[in-house]
């Protein structure tokens, strides 16, 4: 049903998936934990447990499986690699993991704002920003984390095999950096006053003013600037941004 090959991992290992609709659209992104031989647990947004576990229900065919919403507290450390039993996470654009239902090692804890902050400058699509019924994995960047080219069947692998294979999003995930105040969700993006994007994402930054998330033209160079309203934007390589 994932996207991601789960099968293959070692107890105590995570890797990132997506549940997809036959027509690609992500349902819910999620971080899945092999916490034994025959025990799974999915990390998603709390809004979508129900949703995950009723479409997981729903396809659940004669094998026997007991798929239950669970509640969980998760810490995020940064700047550490995950040691062994923890869940790695690479939404930050720093080494980082998740500690589920554990204490947190000491040291100074980041506000939501940083986080986010931090998760706009790495290129990471959140759910109900950057990931909605709208966007195909591959527009999120999402095909080279958390899919699998190689594994069998699932919902949606049709339509993303064949954009990997055959095609190109019709546009991509950029970082956009601006001076002034911060734009509304879905803000228009333009170039030479034609309509190329939308924004989806934004929070200070105290080098550059603002930073934000936008999808953007495919065709759109990396290298040009663009406008967001009466403020210039320059993009941000990915790579080069994050801290």
């Amino acid at each position: 049903m994932l996207s991601n090959e789960v099968e293959t991992l070692d107890v105590g290992e995570s890797c990132e998936a997506l549940l997809l609709t036959a027509k690609a659209r992500v349902i819910a992104p999620m971080t899945a934990w092999r916490r034994g031989v025959d025990n799974f647990l999915l990390l998603t947004e709390p809004e979508l447990a129900e949703t995950l576990q009723r479409e997981l229900v729903r396809s659940r065919f004669a094998a026997k499986a007991e798929i239950e919403v669970e509640e969980h507290a998760s810490v995020l450390v940064l700047g550490k690699e995950a040691p062994p039993g923890a869940v790695a996470n690479r939404d930050y654009g720093v080494p980082a993991y998740e500690l589920v239902d554990e204490e947190p090692p000491e040291g100074p804890e980041l506000d939501e704002d940083e986080l986010e902050r931090l998760r706009i400058l790495a290129g990471t699509p959140s759910f109900g920003r950057e990931l909605d019924e709208r966007v195909l994995p591959a527009e999120a960047g999402l095909d080279e984390r958390a899919v699998s080219f190689t594994k069998g069947c699932y919902p949606g692998q049709e339509p993303v095999a064949r954009l990997h294979y055959r095609g190109h999003p019709n546009r991509t995930l950029r970082v956009l950096v601006f001076e002034g105040d911060a734009p509304e969700v879905d803000a228009e993006v333009t170039r030479e006053g034609k309509v190329v994007g939308r924004v989806t994402s934004s929070a200070p930054d105290p080098e550059h003013g603002i930073v934000a998330l936008a999808y953007v033209r495919r065709e759109v160079p990396p290298e040009v600037e663009l406008a967001v309203g009466s403020r210039t934007a320059r993009q941000l390589d990915l790579v080069a941004s994050r801290p």
